[in-house]
């Protein structure tokens, strides 16, 4: 029996859609922005495995600096303090944003999000929280009911109902019809105070929302967008919450998304790139308001691992690597990567557009003819051949591994933060490849 074959009847798959067709590759070893399968094919990693791995795979320093603390202390409760905890806590607190000074650790983004929305329901004694439909904020229950992707809430709620949230329109071009960046800014703005005053202001504790969406698409807001939603989120007594679980730690090309948007929410969440995803780590950074609230009146709630030193140790190990120079890498190519994929778009009728910031990038496809989705995944038969998928499977059949958007008529393009100019035009070049042999 092989190794995948081994793997895929013992470990049960995430994201898996139960056809069993053996193309999953298993995944033994990686180097820089290379990973290795268990029969030693090369695939370059332009999905950074989850838009994670952002120092990129087998970094020794961060490897080094968990060894060090596993000798030292392997775990701490996450009651207890812990120095290597506090240190990065005082780390994460000082390239935040201004005004944001404490971290609640947790262990997954869905978690930090969930906590995040625990503590504004606390801080502002109301129940409901707004969230952006065609969003991703995580797969267990609470945080799938803050998530706008219908499949995930459509999984989720087959069973059992979520409740204690709401939904607003996202500001893309396609749902205001208009490609009018100032217009757009106002139309989406005016929708979402729309929405605050027929929920009800005072039900309201936060809006969530990811600065740079993540895998619904990896779309930017309009300049003037988010300093509006502060504005009503100062109006309306609401709480703003920035999700960079994704955006986060230099992928967008600042160490928080939002910073690139010179706006300070109440409250940040992340995980993934905080320690490059070398050991599950996730939290909330909160205002001097809020952390002063929870110390104050403490927390019944917690969990086992959040915090855990060996995780707080790789954490301190990947900001060292992205503050010498990872994300002034990031920073630096992210033009060369949006020229390269706007060529790519320039070259094919069936891409209808490109969208994305630092090294989060989404590349859009319709039907020229149309404008449509060729295959809506959301609206759909489910049997319906998407060629989108098709490209993708080709990039991987040519040693290049992209993501797949939410909805599936995207791909994300989304490198380790060391990735150099000649991999961006290679791992580019094969996505230029794929496309056209699937739409010749």
């Amino acid at each position: 029996m092989s190794e995948q074959q081994t793997v895929s009847e013992g470990s049960l798959p995430h994201w898996y859609d139960g056809d069993g067709d053996g193309s999953v590759p298993t995944i033994t070893r990686g180097e820089g922005t290379y990973v290795y399968d268990d029969e030693g094919t090369e695939y370059l990693d332009f999905i950074a495995q989850l838009y994670c791995v952002n120092a990129g795979h087998s970094n020794d320093a961060i490897i080094d600096a968990m060894n060090e603390q596993a000798k030292r202390i392997p775990y701490v409760s996450s009651s207890k303090h812990n120095d290597t905890r506090s240190k990065l806590a005082r780390r994460i607190a000082d390239v935040a944003p201004d005004g944001l000074s404490d971290v609640y650790f947790s262990i997954s983004g869905s978690e930090a999000n969930e906590s995040a929305i625990q503590f504004a329901r606390e801080h502002q004694d109301a129940h409901k929280v707004l969230t952006r439909w065609q969003s991703y904020h995580g797969g267990t229950y609470g945080a799938g009911s803050l998530t706008g992707d219908p499949g995930t809430r459509a999984t989720l709620e087959r069973y059992a109902a979520t409740t204690g949230t709401a939904k607003f329109l996202p500001p893309l071009p396609e749902v205001f019809g208009t490609d009018s960046p100032e217009e757009l800014a106002k139309e989406a703005a005016d929708h979402l105070e729309f929405v605050i005053q027929n929920e009800g202001a005072d039900s309201i504790a936060a809006i969530l929302t990811e600065p740079i969406a993540g895998t619904s698409g990896a779309y930017t807001a309009p300049p003037g967008y988010f300093e509006r939603v502060r504005e009503l989120c100062d109006e309306y007594d609401i709480l703003l919450i920035s999700d960079e679980v994704i955006a986060g730690f230099g992928r967008c090309g600042d160490w928080f998304g939002i910073q690139t948007e010179d706006v300070t929410p109440d409250m940040i969440t992340f995980a993934k790139g905080v320690t490059s995803s070398y050991s599950p780590l996730a939290g909330v950074v909160v205002s001097d308001e809020i952390g002063d609230q929870i110390r104050d009146d403490g927390t019944d709630l917690g969990q086992t691992f959040a915090g855990h030193p060996v995780a707080c140790a790789a954490g301190l190990a990947a900001m060292d690597e992205y503050e010498n120079g990872l994300i002034d890498n990031c920073r630096d190519l992210s033009g060369f990567l949006e020229d390269e994929l706007r060529n790519v778009a320039d070259s094919h009728d069936a891409v209808s557009g490109v969208r994305g910031r630092g090294f989060l990038w989404s590349v859009t496809f319709a039907d020229p003819e149309t404008g449509d989705p060729f295959v809506h995944p959301w609206a759909a038969d489910n049997d319906e051949d998407n060629p989108v998928s098709d490209v993708l499977e080709t990039a991987a059949e040519k040693g290049v591994l992209f993501g797949s958007g939410r909805p599936a008529f995207q791909i994300i393009v989304s490198p380790p933060l060391c990735a150099d100019e000649g991999e961006i035009r290679e791992a580019v070049g094969v996505l230029d490849d794929a496309i056209g042999g699937v739409f010749a």
